[in-house]
């Protein structure tokens, strides 16, 4: 049994990720964190994670980025792994993480979906067998209240196919204000927010002639949830270090 603390539990996704964990027989929400404690859950609610004071395998973060130096303090005291699903983390915080790996396990990842990390894998392949004659656009959907643009995926999936080439990207980011013919080293990232859209993300390779479009679209919330549960059970007893999606999928194929 995987005794989770969800921190950001009263939140739309930690919402989500209770009611799945209520009905899995592997795991359990031991704690919550949240701001409202007013809302009924099945399991304690605090507002602060160091006012938890039982035992617990991993915390699941779902939140905001300025809950992470609370969050790394407690799991770094209790030696508790951490899976950080929260979106939107700056430089400092990704470094901030990264350090704390050396005491902890962390498991990161942009985005939680196995659908996701397999189109970036898809990605990575394209981009190798096409390079040099395609031009690669990353365009994004999510609903209107996303705060962060673009979304931590496209920027995952741009710096995926960043890595495969053999030359240094160029991030564009907007051209209303470029004036200048496309140059063949960029890729174009390109946000929309909207409605109640869950999570888009499409990858189009332009050649002379011919399109080649890879796409990902999320239904509801609950593929991200079923990704952090899965990755709160494989962080159990981990040793310290930075885990992500890829390992995971590796670790359960």
């Amino acid at each position: 049994m995987t005794k989770i603390i969800m921190n950001g539990c009263n939140g739309k996704m930690g919402q989500v990720i209770s009611r799945l964990v209520a009905e899995d027989n592997e795991a359990e929400i031991v704690c919550g964190v949240d701001i409202n404690t007013t809302v009924a859950n099945p399991y304690p609610v605090v507002a602060s994670i160091e006012e938890f004071r039982g035992e617990a395998d991993v915390v699941i973060d779902f939140s905001h980025p300025s809950c992470l130096p609370s969050i790394l303090s407690y799991c770094k005291r209790t030696k508790t792994p951490v899976v950080l699903a929260t979106t939107g983390f700056s430089a400092e915080e990704k470094a901030a993480f990264t350090e704390a790996s050396k005491e902890i396990p962390v498991f990161f990842s942009a985005n939680m979906s196995l659908g996701i990390n397999l189109l970036i894998s898809l990605a990575k392949q394209a981009a190798k067998l096409l390079e040099g004659n395609f031009d690669i656009e990353i365009i994004e959907r999510h609903h209107n209240k996303k705060i962060d643009a673009p979304s931590g995926t496209a920027l995952a999936i741009a710096d995926a196919i960043d890595e495969t080439l053999s030359y240094p990207a160029e991030y564009v980011f907007d051209r209303h204000n470029v004036r200048r013919q496309r140059k063949a080293t960029e890729i174009g990232i390109s946000a929309v927010r909207g409605g109640t859209i869950v999570g888009d993300h499409e990858i189009i390779f332009a050649g002379n002639d011919e399109v080649i479009e890879l796409s990902h679209h999320a239904a509801s919330k609950e593929v991200f949830a079923v990704g952090a549960i899965k990755a709160a059970k494989y962080m159990q007893n981990k040793p310290a270090g930075m885990y992500d999606m890829n390992m995971l999928v590796a670790a359960t194929v």
